[in-house]
């Protein structure tokens, strides 16, 4: 048994479909992948985030002397009774956090050619994170689309947010395996997309835009640099390894490629072929990373050329 189908076994898929039980999977992996805010909370929401703000709640906070008007049930009796002087507990406000995915099945990411399609890579990225979220009792919402429709799921708390976003994932998936790409659609659906998560996206909410972003227009842009005025972006850009460099041969080999539409005819093998295009394809990625920089949204790299398992350490390196 090869390696590659090794490591599909082990996340129990083919690379191409998707199914339940390689969704259901990352819940075992939930606590690997941190949703810690980089940022405080820009919304004034209930829910699980530590806030500065002090009053009731679960957390507490400080005792300091009791002052007129303060709830007696809150007397600290026992530092009352050590300091002579009555105190009072001060707790900090809990404020929740909903997590809002961003789920691109653009025709683009009906691709891969070591190990998984891109599409699929995102849907495990989305199933993580949404497994996380529900771990730490925050809602869980998402935006799932393709060229030609797209899927909302409204915020909801716990495992039937997963299931239904997991579910989601999986229905749009199989429809999108059947899109042919079209540039300009594709970028008009991209578009679409980000005005839809501008307006469903709660303010203060931690939002994953999940996508390999080769349809990203600067009006797609302005609609994502307006959801980060009250929200925190995130951007995990999923990419196949031959997006950064030509397989290396032995000999010069000449072969055809298709996106489905148009055909190329590519030198594989020869050295000054693999220069130029690693120097393209780092042009093309350095664009997409400063577009994104330049609208304060945090960029991450995940390749489907590898299992999510092994991504995740040096992903939280960054996410941190």
């Amino acid at each position: 048994m090869t390696n590659i189908q090794t490591q599909l076994n082990k996340l129990l898929t083919d690379g191409v479909t998707l199914s339940t039980a390689e969704l259901l999977r990352y819940q075992q992996l939930s606590t690997l992948f941190s949703l810690v805010p980089k940022h405080a909370p820009q919304a004034r929401l209930a829910g699980s985030y530590l806030t500065k703000h002090k009053g009731r709640g679960m957390e507490f906070d400080e005792a300091r002397h009791y002052q007129p008007g303060d709830d007696i049930r809150a007397i600290d009796w026992r530092v009352t009774a050590r300091t002579g002087k009555t105190h009072t507990k001060v707790y900090r406000e809990e404020r929740e956090r909903p997590v809002f995915l961003f789920c691109d099945y653009s025709p683009s990411m009906a691709f891969g050619t070591q190990l998984l399609t891109k599409a699929v890579q995102a849907a495990h990225v989305c199933s993580l994170i949404s497994w996380s979220a529900a771990a730490r009792g925050d809602k869980v919402g998402a935006l799932i689309f393709n060229q030609s429709q797209h899927k909302e799921v409204k915020p909801l708390t716990r495992k039937k947010a997963v299931l239904r976003v997991c579910h989601e994932l999986m229905s749009l998936h199989s429809e999108s395996l059947q899109i042919s790409p079209n540039k300009t659609r594709d970028e008009a659906a991209f578009v679409d997309a980000c005005a839809r998560a501008r307006r469903l996206a709660r303010p203060g909410s931690l939002v994953y835009l999940v996508s390999d972003f080769q349809n990203l227009t600067s009006q797609a842009l302005s609609h994502l640099n307006n959801l980060t005025k009250h929200c925190e972006v995130r951007a995990i850009v999923v990419t196949d390894p031959i997006e950064h460099s030509l397989p290396k041969l032995n000999a010069v080999q000449a072969v055809n490629v298709s996106d489905g539409v148009t055909q190329q005819r590519w030198i594989l093998g020869d050295e000054k072929e693999q220069q130029e295009y690693a120097m393209w394809r780092a042009d093309q990625n350095e664009g997409i990373s400063t577009a994104l920089s330049k609208n304060k949204i945090s960029r991450y790299t995940v390749s489907a050329g590898a299992m999510l398992d092994d991504q995740l350490q040096s992903m939280q390196r960054e996410l941190l």
